[in-house]
């Protein structure tokens, strides 16, 4: 019986343990540091295990890695290194959905000499977007075409019928991880020159852009994509851009909040005893004057009726409420969105992916799309936790029984992920629809 090692219970887990308790040789340990969160996710199957484990107890988890076959890190992203290393220690196989760090590829020709596989970047965006890509970019090819110009946006939103803020937003994972993606910068390739935006401009530089059967959007620049170019195999495209979806007006009110400096994580010590119409003076250089909201909106260059002040007075930014118990400006903020922005009981959030391609083939031109929309279920799964969680299940199921041999750090760009991990998400009801247009 093969045994897996799940490090982690948050939002997006549910769905992958449900899927490997269904397969039938497989034993599940859930090891978290909120043993209840993991004992609910397994209900007290007769193959699963849940432990207690602080992740910086190297010794504890060196030895849970050392008793399982596989390690699959839902850990925050800092963590997966340390995880990545352990594994090579006792030859274990790990799978994350997250990025690819330079730390983690540097793991790559250890990996190799261990003979495992730590496959990374296999859950949404990255993971599902990735697969579907290569899918379409490798049948270019092998029709003797090249893809010339690729743009990918994905959001996870508010099913329309459940957009019912004044942000357009609720968070379906960890307020904290989408504040922190603020703050990343973006580079991608546009028209065969490189555009560079620091993060503090993020959200100053975003297009609105329509997807077939979803509706209009606003799309801004998602990390540095210019390295995807090689991974791809899209060697002399012109442009090469990978971006965020979210409901019109997130942009303005987000370059708002980070010239206010809310998206801070410094540490602070001030803050103790003050209100949040407090902190937003503190915010404004010079003080904010007796009237905040005019002078907020001076600051932040926006009328003091516009959305974002609207935004910010909705989520009681401008209160004399009392500040929750927090270590730095962020903390506030992403507790405060915690409490003002969840989904209610039944509502569904929706998964939006779309990819655009423009191809030169032998005797003609193509204007391809591939777009995903996927919903949660009320009372149910997230269309979050599905998309991101399922493709590391398949992953794992597929690692386990030696379908998927590669050594090394991988992202699921080769037919032999893409191709079974994407087949099986199909038979799930999560695939893309694709659309040509010749020219």
């Amino acid at each position: 019986m093969s045994r897996v090692l799940l490090l982690g219970a948050g939002l997006v887990t549910r769905p992958l343990v449900r899927y490997l308790l269904e397969q039938p040789d497989l034993h599940l340990t859930i090891a978290t540091r909120t043993v209840s969160k993991a004992e609910k996710l397994l209900d007290g199957h007769e193959r699963g295990t849940a432990l207690r484990l602080l992740v910086d107890d190297e010794a504890a988890l060196s030895r849970l890695v050392a008793d399982h076959d596989l390690t699959i890190s839902l850990l925050p992203y800092t963590y997966h290194v340390a995880v990545g290393k352990l594994c090579i220690q006792h030859k274990k196989h790990c799978i994350t959905t997250s990025y690819v760090s330079p730390a983690m590829q540097a793991l790559d020709a250890p990996a190799r000499e261990a003979g495992i596989l730590i496959l990374n970047e296999i859950g949404l965006d990255p993971g599902i977007d990735h697969m579907s890509a290569m899918r379409v970019i490798d049948d270019v090819k092998s029709r003797g075409g090249k893809v010339v110009a690729f743009s990918s946006y994905c959001g996870g939103l508010p099913a329309p019928d459940a957009n019912t803020n004044p942000w357009g937003y609720k968070f379906s994972w960890s307020p904290r991880a989408v504040v922190m993606a603020g703050k990343n910068p973006g580079r991608f390739l546009k028209d065969g020159k490189v555009v560079d935006i620091p993060g503090k401009d993020l959200f100053a530089h975003y297009e609105m852009v329509t997807v077939p059967d979803a509706g209009e959007f606003e799309g801004y620049t998602n990390r540095d994509c210019v390295g995807y170019i090689d991974i791809y195999g899209l060697e002399g495209a012109h442009s090469m851009f990978r971006g965020t979806l979210r409901y019109p007006g997130w942009c303005k009110t987000l370059k708002a909040m980070a010239d206010l400096d809310y998206p801070n994580d410094a540490p602070r010590d001030d803050l103790k005893g003050k209100t949040f119409a407090d902190l937003m003076g503190m915010l404004v250089p010079g003080g904010a004057g007796h009237d905040l909201k005019a002078s907020v909106a001076k600051y932040v260059g926006v009328e003091p009726g516009s959305d974002p002040i609207r935004r910010m007075e909705w989520l009681g930014l401008f209160s004399d409420e009392p500040l929750p118990e927090a270590g730095s400006v962020m903390d506030v903020l992403v507790v405060r969105m915690e409490e003002n922005m969840p989904y209610a009981p039944g509502e569904r959030d929706m998964i939006v992916l779309h990819h655009e391609f423009k191809a030169e083939l032998p005797d003609h031109k193509e204007h391809i799309t591939s777009t995903l929309i996927d919903f949660g279920i009320p009372n149910g799964d997230s269309a979050m936790a599905r998309t991101v969680s399922l493709p590391a299940a398949v992953a794992t199921k597929l690692i386990l029984e030696d379908r998927i041999q590669l050594t090394g750090v991988h992202v699921p760009v080769k037919a032999d992920f893409y191709n079974p991990v994407l087949d099986e998400l199909s038979q799930m009801n999560i695939s893309c629809k694709e659309r040509t247009a010749k020219r």
